[in-house]
């Protein structure tokens, strides 16, 4: 396999973090596309906070520890992962860079880094699978065309996808007033190509404002908890709900028999003035009291917010505006620099805490006032 690190080169000197980033993806994408993948809901508040909160939360250091035979090694369903991040799933890459998803897989791979793969990905997820040497995993809409939601499952189970990821808090899309603004569509020559010959859902659905969202078609057809039973029936991958915030569906999604969660607020895409995912995580790790695993998305910008969130009952986290980012900026050397950079980060923040492996990671880590 071709190594992405033979062109490091690519990848500007004064780039040290993740953020770094940033300002070199800019440059490099129009308005329209910048506001797509960089926007979120509304007035962005909970898009801010996501990261906000990692910062607010403060970590102790420990003296002396013994860090002899450390790893960052963890196991997830039967598959081993060399650390506890994960490529969020993100729409449309093409948008960004000319290999799309190709290149993010190919990051990944490098790297050992596990990949979940959007519905809505510009490459067909058969040609991402090829390419693959890490685990996937598919992130699932379910569309309103059920038939078409079987098939989807049934092409990523035969393309060797080890989870199905499915996302349940965007039953509607969220209002993203930045991307109206900027006039968003997507260009010729990017698309779902997942989703060709998908029956579509009547025109005046297309955009919501134009026509009454309660008692019309739209709503008469989102998934609700009987649609996660009809998966669970159809498949025998592990199965994740994706957008759980509130301790209730927590609960729910455990009586379901679902086997993991990941805590989400659609990176601030949806629902604005949530809070932050961070903020939620402990509560929701005490419903879930270790019975199956939970994972977090949403604000994860530094190796210390791995840390943390693995502090307060994260077994991993997901990425994704970073890796975007880095993809915008250097293609697949780019994906793998940024992924090598959060995990030196999450190693040094290990060390410095005294945690030999992931195991040792518990909640005394975090510094809180008064206690």
């Amino acid at each position: 396999m071709h190594d992405p690190l033979s062109k490091l080169q690519q990848i500007p000197a004064s780039i040290a973090a993740l953020a770094d980033y940033e300002s070199f993806a800019r440059e490099r994408m129009s308005e329209q596309v910048w506001a797509y993948m960089a926007g979120g809901a509304a007035d962005e508040l909970t898009l801010r906070d996501n990261c906000a909160a990692f910062q607010r939360l403060r970590l102790r250091s420990r003296a002396l520890p013994d860090l002899t035979d450390g790893h960052t090694r963890l196991e997830l369903f039967g598959q081993r992962f060399e650390q506890p991040i994960l490529l969020a799933p993100v729409a449309y890459q093409k948008l960004v860079h000319p290999d799309g998803e190709l290149a993010t897989v190919l990051a990944a791979s490098a790297a050992r880094v596990g990949m979940v793969v959007s519905t809505q990905a510009s490459v067909a997820l058969e040609d991402i699978a090829r390419q693959a040497q890490t685990p996937l995993w598919f992130q699932l809409y379910v569309q309103p065309d059920r038939a078409f939601t079987r098939e989807l499952v049934q092409r990523a189970e035969a393309a060797g996808y080890q989870a199905l990821v499915v996302t349940v808090d965007a039953p509607v899309s969220g209002l993203r007033n930045r991307e109206q603004r900027a006039g968003f569509a997507l260009p010729e020559g990017v698309e779902a190509v997942n989703l060709r010959g998908m029956r579509s859902l009547p025109p005046t659905t297309a955009r919501i404002g134009d026509s009454p969202l309660f008692g019309g078609p739209l709503l008469a057809v989102a998934p609700t908890w009987r649609e996660l039973a009809w998966l669970r029936s159809l498949t025998c991958l592990p199965l994740l709900v994706k957008g759980v915030m509130h301790p209730e569906d927590a609960r729910r999604a455990l009586a379901e028999g679902i086997d993991g969660i990941i805590v989400s607020n659609h990176g601030g895409r949806t629902l604005d003035t949530q809070p932050a995912t961070i903020e939620v995580l402990e509560e929701i790790a005490r419903v879930v009291e270790g019975r199956l695993p939970l994972l977090l998305d949403g604000g994860v910008r530094r190796g210390t917010d791995v840390l943390k969130a693995l502090a307060l009952g994260a077994s991993a986290v997901l990425v994704g505006r970073p890796y975007v980012f880095a993809l915008a900026t250097a293609g697949a050397p780019g994906v793998c620099h940024a992924l090598q950079l959060l995990r030196a980060e999450l190693e040094v923040a290990m060390a410095l805490t005294g945690c030999r492996t992931l195991a040792d990671i518990g909640p005394d880590l975090l510094w809180r006032p008064g206690r």
